[in-house]
């Protein structure tokens, strides 16, 4: 059995709907596909040949190397949502030097996790597998629980501990924004100033996103419109979760829409919705990589490898996948992160 008919099998009865789906609103030939030469996109930039030759590393590294695609292992939900609470399913997790070893094991292209994580073993493995220390994080110990990205280090700290990128989340939409827009933008400056690549978490947060008909959280207009700002503040990639509907401006009644705008930008099909968010990153020229989700078990293999096929059909370049790796045994975690690299290594799943 080929590969591409493993990754057919893993998927079932929806095989063909992801894997032979084309997309007819944003065309493919609009796009910048992921390739071999993906980090020539910042050839004109004004980003230093330093940077150049960040992005080259994280692009080179791991299984996924020299094919314009990045499957990066992120584990920061200790602090995030609380170690305990993440790391009780595989205590191995508590002690960072696994971390670094799952995504060196894994064939991973880097692996981002937070300043202590990283600086504790950066002296062993800074230079064996690319390094992208998150600036920035939530925390679940005020009561009660508040939800704002505050900075943790400085970019100088990732940098001398030899760092290949720095990593950042923004709550785009939330009270706090507008001044993390600002902090970041300004990290993300001085990150360049230093030689090092730029990821951004786009994540919208407010509570008037989610009504009593559908959360609108994770729909394609507005994490597409996080993601335009992200761009604009010179990130290099852009980490977004999977969207899962749409028509959040409209529903909720604010910003900028049209109907005509929504019928001719995508279908229901999360291909398109996928599309979309890959569009609003300068129609690709800079990368998209989807998270992974939380773990739910049994069905944590399939819903990584049909994200993986969205993402990549849709124009995206990636995918970042801690918790369906990290929360089971070094082993099975392994082969979900390696399934998901079998998506993208496959040159007849296709873009849309």
């Amino acid at each position: 059995m080929s590969t591409t008919d493993k990754i057919a099998e893993i998927l079932g009865k929806d095989a063909d709907y992801y894997l032979n789906y084309k997309s007819e609103k944003i065309k493919k030939e609009r796009l910048e596909i992921p390739g071999p030469n993906s980090v020539d996109n910042f050839r004109e930039s004004d980003r230093n040949p330093q940077v150049l030759r960040s992005l080259n590393h994280l692009y080179s590294h791991g299984a996924l190397g020299g094919t314009g695609y990045i499957n990066i292992l992120p584990i920061d939900q200790g602090i995030e949502h609380s170690a305990a609470f993440s790391f009780y399913k595989n205590q191995d997790y508590f002690d960072p030097e696994n971390i670094v070893k799952l995504a060196i094991e894994a064939g991973c292209n880097g692996v981002a996790s937070t300043f202590g994580a990283l600086a504790l073993h950066s002296r062993k493995y800074a230079h064996k597998i690319p390094f992208i220390v998150k600036i920035n994080h939530n925390e679940l110990l005020t009561y009660p629980n508040k939800y704002d990205q505050i900075p943790y280090g400085t970019v100088k700290e990732a940098w001398n501990m030899g760092a290949t990128a720095i990593g950042a989340t923004i709550y785009f939409g939330s009270p706090e924004s507008n001044r993390q827009i600002q902090e970041i933008a300004a990290a993300f400056e001085e990150a360049h100033q230093l030689g090092m690549a730029t990821i951004l978490w786009c994540y919208t947060r407010n509570n008037d996103f989610k009504t009593d008909e559908e959360d609108f959280h994770t729909a394609a207009d507005l994490t597409g419109q996080a993601n335009h700002i992200g761009v604009t503040i010179k990130a290099d990639i852009i980490k977004q979760k999977l969207p899962t509907t749409n028509y959040g401006f409209k529903k909720i009644k604010f910003a900028k829409y049209e109907d005509e705008m929504y019928e001719s930008l995508a279908t229901d099909h999360p291909i398109d919705l996928c599309r979309l968010q890959v569009a609003n990153c300068y129609m690709g020229k800079i990368g998209l990589i989807n998270s992974g989700g939380g773990s739910k078990g049994e069905s944590d293999h399939k819903e990584a490898v049909r994200t993986a096929v969205i993402n990549k059909r849709a124009g995206g370049c990636g995918l970042i996948m801690g918790r369906k790796a990290f929360q089971r045994p070094l082993k099975e975690g392994v082969d979900i992160l390696q399934s998901v690299q079998e998506v993208y290594l496959q040159k007849d799943i296709t873009i849309a």
